[in-house]
């Protein structure tokens, strides 16, 4: 199977690279893309240097699959164009996400949904992927009215100029430019992505409206706030969910142990609990501290860690492609 993978030198590109590896996805021809200034530069996959393409030969070399993390502008540019030559897209920027003609897929929640018609797949942000896995089999079982989800974002998400800023400001360095309005290091920013009229950030947005695509469900209300935290491998949250109908706590831990991809960590009586340091590099997701909230009935509290480049963007993105192959929708 042909694949090509735009924006194969960035942070996100190169690990979807990584994963495709991992999980021996079967690339018979690698077809990496990147900016005109990366174009015969190489990068390596399996042992073996492939040399990047532009955009265009991509297209016309026909990969079956194009896997996306280029940008919103290059996806909106770009993938109707791979998608006319009959290539199948999945995208991991924004900006297909809410388009109604798109389907946004959790292979493990939604993507029975997927059909040989869908050109352009949305790849759901970092921090949705992660909430959706917990709130999925749960919906199903308690009916979600209400969730109010606190994040604890690693700089990662921003990209390696943040990455970089991070690191200088531990080192002293005051000569990296900066990518956040303040230093990170010490620090916690209230300020994910650029702030909209309504004075939430659009990451904020994206958290309140991908997840009700997802699950095909509008009925409940949900409101975020997402803060960006000097960690450099994996995104955190705090999630304060209302049912319509009672659950217990041991079948919650139950039904989310028995979900694909979801790993319970709730042990405090021996510490145990998700944290990022221990998620960087996997691609599962964490769950812990799940108690009822004592202030309200029918509420539950849990705290939920993935890594944001893994599952939060490049593995979720080929779990999608395995589904198609498996499948048979490419």
């Amino acid at each position: 199977m042909k694949v090509a993978v735009v924006g194969s030198t960035g942070m996100v590109g190169q690990v979807m690279l990584k994963v495709l590896e991992e999980r021996n996805f079967p690339v018979t021809e690698l077809i990496p893309v990147a900016s005109e200034r990366s174009i015969g530069k190489q990068v390596k996959y399996k042992q073996v240097d492939y040399t990047i393409v532009s955009i265009d030969d991509a297209i016309a070399a026909k990969p079956d699959i194009a896997i996306f993390s280029a940008g919103g502008s290059t996806s909106l540019e770009y993938a109707p164009k791979f998608a006319e030559a009959g290539i199948t897209v999945i995208d991991n920027s924004s900006a297909w996400r809410m388009d109604p003609t798109k389907k946004l897929i959790v292979p493990e929640i939604n993507a029975d949904v997927l059909t040989k018609e869908d050109k352009i797949i949305a790849n759901p942000n970092c921090s949705t992927i992660q909430l959706v896995m917990v709130l999925g089999p749960l919906n199903k079982r308690y009916d979600l009215k209400r969730v109010i989800v606190s994040t604890y974002q690693s700089v990662t998400g921003t990209g390696k100029a943040a990455v970089d800023q991070l690191n200088a400001e531990i080192a002293g360095d005051d000569s990296v430019a900066k990518v956040y309005p303040y230093q990170i290091f010490k620090n916690a920013l209230p300020h994910c992505d650029v702030f909209s009229d309504d004075d939430y950030t659009k990451e904020e947005i994206k958290l309140m409206k991908e997840p009700k695509k997802i699950l095909g469900d509008d009925t409940f209300n949900l409101t975020a706030t997402a803060v960006r935290v000097p960690v450099q491998g994996g995104h955190s949250e705090s999630v304060n969910i209302e049912f319509e109908n009672e659950f217990e706590l041991d079948e919650v831990r139950k039904i989310l142990s028995e979900t694909p991809g979801v790993i319970v960590m709730d042990n405090v009586k021996d510490n145990e609990y998700p944290m990022p340091l221990y998620s960087e590099g996997k691609d599962e997701v964490f769950v812990g501290r799940i108690r009822r909230d004592l202030s309200q009935p029918k509420t539950l509290n849990l705290w939920i860690v993935a890594d944001n480049l893994r599952k939060g963007a490049a593995t979720n993105a080929v779990q999608i492609a395995e589904y198609l192959v498996a499948n048979n929708l490419v």
